[in-house]
């Protein structure tokens, strides 16, 4: 049977202290089955998955507390990082009892365990995870000219219209190229400096900025230089520079799993004079790759030809990305970086990531890494193994897709619980300064736009319609209300909030590249713009949306109520997000409550505060 009060993981009452803990802490768990059940004797099983040992602890027997029976028991976590898996068995003098797991009681051996993360505690910057993060895509966001194609690696042109829709079609021979360019550049960035400063921004995350064949530049063609068409290293030192006087940091894309095949690695279309892979078996880079056999076939990114996979074993590939006194991680980070994401940090073995991670701290020690991982990085299995991504030697926080997952079940109809267990799981999973360091997002360049998201009743089945479709003004009503909830929580919990280029102004688009057009200069929803600008203000100004603790108050259907706490105060966020008003009571200390995004007030009584939300409406709460 399942009895949900045996054991919570997740009180204080059952277990402290919470979620994930350092190397060697105690951990306190309690275990209460009802008097009547006749147990006499309970343990703690644990399974150390990393070290392969099982471990069983018997807990002491502290006696009845009303109508349960408390065990306990004082256990040291291990002494290395570690994730472990815990259940309880609980037995009679008789030797008759059960097991107990996240199901309840249980007779089989088929265990679902709690988790309990055991990390290194190492130093993570705080300025990343407090601060709000802007996401470019560089080609698509400011040009100042109309840039020229010729004599540039792969057959690139140029639209003369920056309002053109990105070129979606596959080409005669079946393929789609992304060699359409806007001509998007580091100077036009620098240009919207300002702009970007007035949002709140204080990390600027660019897509890949090194010269390459393609408009997204995953496909990397030479790492030591900026592709021409963004400009040149004095430009990117200005936008650094320029970026630093405003309190704004760069982050790059790190594509370090696999390069072009137009590379000056690779080299298969003979663009760059010195040999490369393709060409020779004497080239510098041929071990770089795995032929079977050379040079027609070769391991490449999930089987595209065009993004041939290095072997990052490579000694002269470790070499040239970490090692070396002026690799790629280190030269871009003196030249004026605060760090990278990791673009598919699951293709990347653990110890290549924990070497980029030395090499960016002995580079700058208030350097940040963020890996590219879709699901919980807790305990996501790649490639049938158990990954480490967060206990303490490789990233210092990951992309948040399970909490976009979590947010837009919510926003389209979903119960607010669902959503809060779901974040309740990363807090718990995660080494607290990996939680408070995750990248928050509504979309990324990988993501349908939230607006059509959440606008749209429904997808279109052809490539054809999605490529036409545009928002009805209901649709588009809609969808705005929506986004600014998403907006209103992503921006006051815990971790960096994440605004992909364009979202603020409600650009519009299914996927890539739909989800890529330019960014509509002059052509902004000033009202949401307006309302992403304020809610980036407090973010920057409230050191509570920074840093301070996380509490649930209400999580029902389409109510969503939770409380930052710091050394400025509480600050409450409330959201409805159904289509009827909503009325909610929470207990309120003050004399009274302002709603920080519209300056309203209200008054409580006799400690309870008493709230009528209109229909997709919110409040953040000071």
């Amino acid at each position: 049977m399942s009895e949900p009060f045996v054991f919570d993981s997740r009180s204080a009452e059952y277990k402290t202290p919470f979620g994930a803990v350092p190397c060697g802490q105690f951990v306190t768990f309690r275990c209460r089955p009802l008097l009547k059940e006749d147990f006499t004797h309970c343990s703690l099983i644990f399974f150390h998955e990393f070290s392969g040992r099982t471990q069983e602890v018997e807990m002491a027997c502290l006696g009845p507390e009303g109508e349960r029976l408390c065990f306990s028991a004082a256990v040291a976590a291990p002494p290395e990082p570690e994730l472990s898996w815990y259940h309880f068995r609980l037995w009679r003098d008789d030797g008759t009892g059960c097991f107990l797991d996240k199901t309840g009681y249980r007779s089989d051996t088929q265990f679902d365990s709690w988790q309990l993360t055991t990390y290194r505690p190492t130093h993570t910057p705080e300025w990343f995870g407090s601060g709000v993060t802007y996401h470019i895509f560089p080609d698509r966001f400011r040009r100042l000219s109309v840039p020229k194609a010729d004599g540039l690696v792969g057959n690139r042109w140029v639209h003369e219209q920056w309002d053109d829709m990105p070129q979606w079609q596959p080409d005669p021979d079946g393929e789609i190229r992304n060699r359409d360019f806007f001509g998007g550049s580091l100077a036009g960035i620098t240009s919207k400096l300002d702009d970007l400063a007035r949002l709140g921004v204080t990390t600027l995350y660019l897509c890949p900025i090194f010269e390459s064949a393609s408009n997204h530049r995953y496909n990397t063609a030479d790492y030591t230089h900026i592709d021409p068409m963004l400009g040149t290293e004095k430009d990117f030192d200005i936008l650094c520079r320029q970026a630093r006087e405003r309190g704004i940091h760069i982050l790059l894309d790190g594509v370090f799993n696999h390069t072009g095949s137009q590379s000056i690695y690779f080299n298969a279309d003979g663009y760059y004079p010195s040999e490369g892979a393709a060409q020779s078996q004497d080239s510098p880079y041929y071990d770089w790759y795995s032929f079977h056999p050379w040079p027609q076939d070769y391991d490449s990114w999930w089987g595209i030809h065009t993004l041939p996979a290095v072997r990052e074993e490579c000694p002269s590939y470790v070499d040239y990305i970490i090692d070396h006194p002026d690799s790629i991680v280190r030269r871009w980070v003196r030249l004026g970086a605060s760090g990278w994401r990791l673009d598919v940090a699951d293709e990347l073995p653990d110890w290549f990531i924990a070497k980029i991670r030395t090499a960016l701290e002995e580079t700058d020690p208030e350097g940040i890494l963020i890996g590219e991982v879709w699901e919980d990085g807790s305990n996501k299995i790649a490639y049938s193994q158990r990954r480490r991504y967060l206990l303490g030697s490789e990233c210092h926080g990951l992309m948040n897709y399970p909490f976009r997952t979590a947010l837009l079940a919510y926003l389209q109809g979903g119960g607010a619980e669902d959503f809060q267990n779901a974040m309740e799981t990363i807090r718990e999973n995660y080494p607290p300064a990996a939680f408070y360091s995750a990248m928050n997002f509504l979309g990324t360049h990988d993501t349908p736009r939230i607006l059509t998201v959440l606008g749209a009743d429904h997808v279109p089945e052809t490539r054809e319609a999605r490529a036409a479709f545009r928002l009805s003004p209901d649709q588009r009503a809609k969808g705005v209300a929506l986004v600014r909830l998403a907006a209103l929580i992503l921006f006051t919990f815990p971790g960096s909030p994440t605004i992909f280029y364009g979202d603020e102004a409600g650009m519009e688009g299914f996927e890539d590249p739909f989800n890529r057009g330019t960014y509509p200069w002059g052509h902004e929803d000033r009202e949401l713009l307006g309302h992403f600008a304020r809610l980036g203000t407090l973010r920057r100004s409230r050191s509570a949306l920074q840093k301070g603790t996380l509490s649930w108050i209400a999580a029902n259907g389409p109510l969503l109520a939770f409380a930052r706490e710091g050394a400025d105060g509480r600050l409450v966020t409330v959201v409805n997000a159904d289509r009827a008003e909503q009325r909610l009571s929470l207990p309120w200390s003050g004399d009274t409550a302002t709603d920080l995004l519209t300056g309203q007030e209200f008054f409580p009584e006799a400690g309870v505060l008493t709230l009528c939300i209109p229909p997709r409406g919110g409040f953040l709460l000071g």
